[in-house]
């Protein structure tokens, strides 16, 4: 069956709150995943890309039966416009490897496309996007999960799960198992690789990264038990 045209917003000014906000309204038409990443780069639903480098759309195959979506781009990610690939993503790559997880089966994107920081210096040190935020990056998310139709969305940390779930969760109440989304979809809630970045204890964080991996693998062998008609394992 083919996707249903995707429409991409054009520009128009509304008076949300008082004052001349930017918003988007329906405009040209998002055929494929392929058209994304020019898509983003036009995108003015909140005020993320007036500093940005460029949007940073997901990348891997559609469809595809598996999901990661992380926060936002990093440094590295908004310079090079692909998503994960600075320190996190090598933590990201090495736990996907250990978990028998093949990164180039699988559709890794972020919750909000435009990194979100604050200069120190010449560094950017990364802001934690807020809510209005994430919800006006909802509408590219929800044209990503349209294509890509993964039967698993692995949700790398709070803000990533507030996206997938559409409200806020405590990443201890729900890591490690399952949520339906739909009859076809289910997310699993896991840590975000950047948050082992930030452990000072050395051994601690060898015990997060093992149980990291552990979820990971255990997505996966939830996932292969659960075949999707569109798709087969990861």
């Amino acid at each position: 069956m083919r996707d249903p045209e995707l429409r991409t917003p054009s520009v128009r000014k509304t008076p949300a709150s008082g004052r001349g906000s930017v918003s988007l309204v329906e405009g040209r038409v998002l055929r494929s995943l392929r058209e994304l990443r020019a898509a983003t780069n036009e995108c003015r639903r909140c005020q993320l890309y007036r500093l940005a480098t460029q949007g940073v759309p997901g990348e891997g195959p559609a469809p595809a039966p598996l999901m990661l979506v992380g926060e936002q781009p990093g440094d590295q990610e908004d310079l090079a416009g692909r998503p994960f690939i600075g320190p996190a993503g090598a933590i990201l790559d090495r736990a996907l490897y250990e978990a028998g997880i093949d990164r180039d089966k699988t559709y890794v994107t972020n919750a909000v496309k435009h990194f979100k920081f604050e200069p120190r210096g010449k560094r950017r040190l990364h802001a934690k996007p807020n809510t209005q935020e994430i919800q006006a990056c909802n509408w590219w998310l929800a044209q990503e999960l349209q294509h890509v139709k993964p039967r698993l969305v692995i949700a790398l940390g709070a803000s990533a799960a507030r996206a997938v779930l559409g409200r806020t969760v405590t990443i201890s109440s729900m890591r490690g198992a399952a949520t339906p989304l739909s009859e076809e979809r289910d997310a699993w809630v896991t840590i975000h690789p950047s948050y082992l970045l930030r452990m000072p204890d050395e051994i601690q964080q060898r015990a997060e990264y093992a149980r990291f991996v552990q979820e990971l693998e255990a997505a996966r062998e939830w996932l292969q038990a659960r075949p999707s008609s569109e798709s087969s394992g990861a």
